[in-house]
């Protein structure tokens, strides 16, 4: 089905039965995002507020809360878009498939961008920032931000639709030092196409606009996230994800996406930073306020019956969870065809996705040779070197040459397989004092740190215990629990600072290398081992963001050899929250109780109290 725009979208949700009307007047600092995440955490429909407060527009929200319902919105894409970007990489695709290709040439020509005669709505009005849903998901947050953005920039001198970037950054659009209705703040990560342009701009003399698109069909938030093969035009493949030629014009410079709810054009400005942030942001902590780019307003435009387009990011899983199950979707096939050897990559989520890779190799290097790693570290330092996988800090590959049916989906499964095989004093490959996710803060500095990368081919060299080490525990060590078998969690003190922490734990590491332990090679260290060991998401979220590896990583009988550093016993991971790193969500207890009381009162919404 094809939807011209997000109302069309939600009326169809609404037909479904998978969308909830909420027609009392609702506050878009805090109380919206609090609602939304009530509902998303039950599984449930996507959300229409009708009435926000001191604003005149509607907003809607938790549109792909569940797979279910983000499949149902792409439902007659998902196999046509996973053999067209597949034929894209490997155009022999076409020629095996003939058939196949010749009935995919309509829904191709769909896609084609078709630039609309006269004024399209989304410039029927104007409006001014402060008029817009604010919407504020955390107490910290530096104020209200645009969540499901898509921004479109082009290159200098450049209206080429193959030259177009569409990408999701995040905007602050009030708050710090911004001035109301005329500046707006926005934020770049690394790999983000936006940064080539704007380094392109700062060497002429031209005036660098971009265009800010809210709402729309569901394909223009997808398509402003998904990772395109290199040449492939974003606007033409938005197109192909809606079934539905993507409409724009161009006024000013500017480039309007017509089907748009909302657009804000403006200037960036190449000269001069801003505090932008805190933000509460998908790893379940605050990004916190640094210097980035902003904007200067030009203007800010919507349809006549506009709806703001949002959602609410935190710790994992949320609803942008479902765009990279999408993604997914539709990509699974190209795995092989971009890292040559390589089965399967995992990003995953419930670790904040960048934190920690889960791949499978092949080994076909010297098959009449000792089994050991040499060919997936090759691909492993291929996945780490190319577009977002190269943002990993924690990377996992092993071959699956004696299971073949190992899937990094299954995440126990995967664990148990690899630990079973890995060799500590010859698998661990550390980089050191390089780039991490701008959003991860545990490393020694903004966007510094390290990576891990564990490689294992071999056969199986250790039982994994279902029970806790017996014996007496090393000094210190407190509470331990059993996440599966192989792997404890276990509480020290809190965390000073590194000088004596170092020296804690090569006490612990000599006190571990003993052969009660030998059946429980993974030991992570946390403030509470509890909650940490009380379901596998937890003992992911813990583990794989609150630790650096070149720092936090130790081991029992460790040694370094020619370079080298690995141990002989357990590994040990300090995933203790350290001074620098940034605070984690939590709700303001206050608007938590408001809602709770709220959803209790209100028909139709008690199940979400």
């Amino acid at each position: 089905m094809s939807y011209k725009n997000l109302r069309s979208c939600l009326l169809d949700l609404k037909k479904k039965g998978e969308l909830i009307e909420i027609n009392f007047e609702t506050d878009a600092n805090l109380e919206m995002a609090e609602i939304h995440r009530r509902v998303f955490d039950q599984g449930g429909p996507a959300i229409w507020f009708k009435k926000v407060k001191g604003s005149p527009f509607e907003a809607a929200s938790n549109i792909y809360g569940t797979y279910e319902r983000a499949e149902y919105l792409f439902r007659d894409v998902l196999r046509k878009m996973e053999f067209l970007i597949k034929a894209k990489v490997d155009l022999s695709e076409l020629i095996r498939s003939p058939l196949k290709a010749l009935g995919s040439l309509p829904f191709i020509l769909k896609g084609i961008p078709l630039k609309s005669i006269g004024t399209p709505p989304v410039l029927k009005h104007s409006t001014l920032i402060e008029k817009l849903p604010l919407i504020k998901s955390w107490p910290e947050d530096g104020g209200g931000f645009v969540t499901l953005p898509q921004v479109i920039s082009f290159p200098p001198g450049s209206k080429r639709m193959a030259h177009a970037n569409i990408g999701m950054y995040r905007i602050q659009l009030n708050g710090n030092d911004y001035s109301l209705n005329e500046e707006i703040g926005l934020h770049y990560q690394l790999h983000r196409g936006i940064g080539i342009h704007h380094s392109e701009f700062n060497r002429t003399s031209d005036e660098f606009k971009i265009t800010i698109a809210v709402g729309g069909p569901p394909s223009h938030a997808l398509g402003s996230i998904f990772p395109l093969p290199e040449g492939m035009s974003e606007v033409l493949f938005t197109g192909l994800l809606g079934n539905r030629s993507y409409r724009y014009t161009w006024m000013d410079g500017y480039f309007i996406p017509s089907d748009a709810d909302f657009c804000i054009t403006g200037i960036v400005q190449k000269k001069g930073l801003k505090a932008e942030g805190p933000f509460g942001d998908h790893l379940g902590y605050y990004s916190l306020t640094h210097p980035f780019p902003f904007m200067k307003v030009k203007g800010v435009y919507h349809r006549p019956d506009p709806i703001w387009h949002f959602t609410v990011v935190g710790r994992p899983p949320q609803e942008d969870s479902s765009f990279g199950h999408l993604i997914h979707q539709m990509v699974r096939e190209l795995t092989s065809d971009e890292f040559k050897g390589v089965k399967e990559i995992h990003a995953v989520d419930a670790a904040g996705v960048h934190p920690l890779l889960l791949a499978i190799g092949s080994e076909r290097y010297m098959p009449f040779r000792d089994i050991r790693p040499e060919e997936i570290i090759t691909q492993a330092f291929h996945i780490l070197g190319k577009g977002q996988t190269s943002l990993a800090k924690y990377l996992f590959i092993c071959s699956d040459h004696d299971k073949q049916n190992l899937s990094t989906k299954n995440i126990r499964d995967y664990f148990d397989y690899l630990l079973k095989r890995v060799d500590w004093t010859r698998d661990l490959h550390f980089v050191t004092r390089t780039t991490i996710d701008t959003l991860d803060y545990s490393g020694e500095g903004w966007n510094e740190g390290s990576k891990l990368i564990v490689s294992v081919h071999g056969h199986v060299k250790r039982e994994l215990h279902p029970d806790l080490p017996k014996g007496n525990k090393p000094v210190g060590l407190k509470n331990l629990h059993l996440v599966q078998p192989g792997i404890v969690t276990a509480e020290l003190s809190e965390f000073t600072h590194y000088p004596e922490e170092k020296n804690r734990m090569a006490q612990l590491e000599s006190e571990l290398d003993i052969p009660e332990w030998a059946g429980h090679p993974l030991l992570v260290i946390c403030d509470d081992a509890g909650f940490a060991a009380a379901n596998l998401n937890n003992f992911l979220w813990v583990t794989f963001t609150r630790s650096n590896p070149s720092q936090d990583v130790y081991g029992a009988g460790s040694f370094i050899k020619d370079k080298h550093w690995g141990c002989k016993g357990t590994l040990i991971i300090d995933a203790r929250k350290k001074s620098h790193h940034a605070p984690e969500l939590k709700s303001d207890p206050a608007i938590s109780e408001r809602v709770s009381k709220i959803l209790r009162e209100t028909r139709g919404l008690e199940n979400y109290a």
